[in-house]
């Protein structure tokens, strides 16, 4: 059962949409207060936000830019009374990823919802974050703090493979088993070589270690 963040000042308006999205299957926990629900989701387990912007201490738009420094890929949908198209460019400028405009259908809330989960779990079926690194496979790309790294797509499958299943003992068969074209008795020496290369290239990532298991192969280590 997934779990929404829920930030609005009203409280009777904050009750009923905890409300009607606990009738529909959901896990909910509401703020009045935008410091309260900062806080709470350090430590809760969501996976989506619904904030309005116009309320005490902090807007809905820093809300948003502070989210967004702490995880690029939560959804978060905005519900709030202001309709003007500025307000809704710096929404979605600030990163969020739906705006409704009150009064709502609450029905129609609920729809939004269920495709902004659906959206973020095929996303994320794509796209692997350790740290500061963001690993997207159909791109064979790695990003670190938002900035592309150079990697080889070959070097950048063995890097995928590793932190998909931290702690997992990888044999160097097993790394290229993904690759035609090597011959069994190069695959052993292939797989030292792009190991080597990959502890270089993110020496300085501390979010990671590639270790070797002697006499087995490899293993990433997520600290």
């Amino acid at each position: 059962m997934e779990n929404i963040l829920v930030v609005e000042d009203d409280a009777e308006f904050n009750r009923i949409m905890c409300t009607y999205l606990r009738r529909n299957g959901y896990q909910v926990q509401g703020y009045q207060d935008p410091l309260e629900a900062f806080d709470s989701f350090y430590t809760g387990n969501y996976a989506l936000i619904i904030s309005d912007i116009m309320m005490p201490k902090i807007n809905g738009f820093d809300f948003a830019n502070d989210i967004r420094k702490k995880n690029r890929e939560i959804p978060i949908l905005f519900i709030t009374a202001l309709a003007d198209f500025a307000s809704k460019q710096r929404g979605f400028q600030e990163g969020i990823d739906d705006y409704m405009v009150k009064p709502i259908d609450m029905d129609e809330m609920v729809l939004r919802v269920g495709a902004l989960l659906r959206r973020n779990r095929i996303e994320n079926k794509n796209r692997l974050t350790v740290g500061n690194l963001v690993l997207v496979q159909d791109e064979m790309a790695v990003y670190h703090s938002g900035k592309e790294v150079a990697i080889a797509p070959r070097e950048f499958m063995v890097l995928f493979k590793l932190l998909s299943h931290p702690k997992k003992v990888f044999t160097r068969s097993d790394l290229m088993d993904d690759f035609t074209g090597i011959s069994s008795e190069n695959s052993l020496r292939t797989a030292d070589v792009y190991i080597t290369k990959l502890r270089k290239l993110f020496a300085d990532e501390h979010s990671f270690k590639i270790i070797t298991v002697h006499g087995f192969g490899y293993k990433a280590v997520i600290e």
